[in-house]
């Protein structure tokens, strides 16, 4: 996290075609589409309806009728990570898959349109780390922030930033602002001057059974009723709720195993 991160943090004024490299969307592909829409609509409050169906059945989640959130369906023959995966803007997705190509990510998904709303490819870094590349059409992403319920932060949880913030740089243009310290290895990264997403490397901290990987923080009104409610759900906490210095954390899955972190910065 970092200090500068507030609700417009994640993406500015709603809206607003984003600047390339700003996290504008985040989506999250389950087994169970159903029981996931259930979890999330009574966690959040999110309402759901049908979004584009390219790469199979999905639904958009609404928060007083403006888009937050994706959740799609998987393939039954696909066993991928369920994980929640930020969409960074780009003004030409095909240029930015050929860039993510030739700076040793892997592009897995697209290029492709995803009906009248844009166009999308799902990237892998170097190190393994999914995210998606968003291309707006009629589709320009989030469309609220800074309230309970929408997208707070989008972090990269990783073994070190000094091996792949080069790559990021390289392919979407960040600025970079670390963190000087001996022990905290963590590095911001900006567009157009503002914070829009952050890289924090932990070391062996990293769980073996992931891999270096994105996590989404969502606001919460209340963290600890937000986790005690996670668990009443069907899901379970990886972290426990306490204090940072960006406000009130936590880090829990859903039913599926999807990880999510829990904010309340007390702005």
């Amino acid at each position: 996290m970092t200090e500068a991160r507030g609700s417009a943090g994640l993406n500015g004024a709603a809206g607003a075609r984003h600047a390339p490299g700003t996290p504008c969307w985040v989506s999250l592909m389950v087994h169970g589409m159903a029981a996931t829409q259930e979890f999330y609509g009574a966690l959040f409050g999110w309402e759901f309806q049908p979004g584009p169906q390219q790469l199979g059945p999905y639904a958009r989640a609404l928060l007083d009728g403006r888009e937050v959130a994706g959740i799609g369906q998987l393939p039954p023959d696909r066993h991928l990570p369920i994980a929640w995966t930020p969409y960074l803007a780009s003004d030409d997705v095909d240029l930015t898959a050929e860039t993510v190509r030739h700076s040793g990510g892997t592009v897995g998904v697209g290029p492709l349109d995803a009906a009248e709303a844009g166009r999308l490819a799902i990237a892998s870094d170097p190190t393994g780390a999914v995210f998606g590349i968003w291309q707006a059409a009629a589709h320009l992403g989030i469309g609220i922030t800074g309230v309970p319920g929408t997208p707070a932060w989008n972090e990269l949880v990783t073994r070190d930033t000094e091996s792949v913030v080069k790559f990021y740089q390289g392919v979407f243009g960040y600025e970079l602002e670390p963190v000087v310290s001996a022990d905290f290895d963590y590095v911001t990264l900006h567009v157009g001057g503002r914070p829009v997403a952050g890289v924090h490397g932990v070391g062996r901290g990293l769980p073996r059974d992931r891999g270096p990987h994105w996590m989404t923080y969502f606001e919460a009104a209340d963290v600890d009723d937000a986790v005690h409610r996670v668990v009443e759900l069907g899901g379970h906490v990886l972290k426990a709720a306490h204090d940072s210095p960006y406000g009130r954390v936590a880090t829990v899955a859903d039913p599926e195993g999807a990880m999510f972190s829990l904010i309340h910065a007390g702005h």
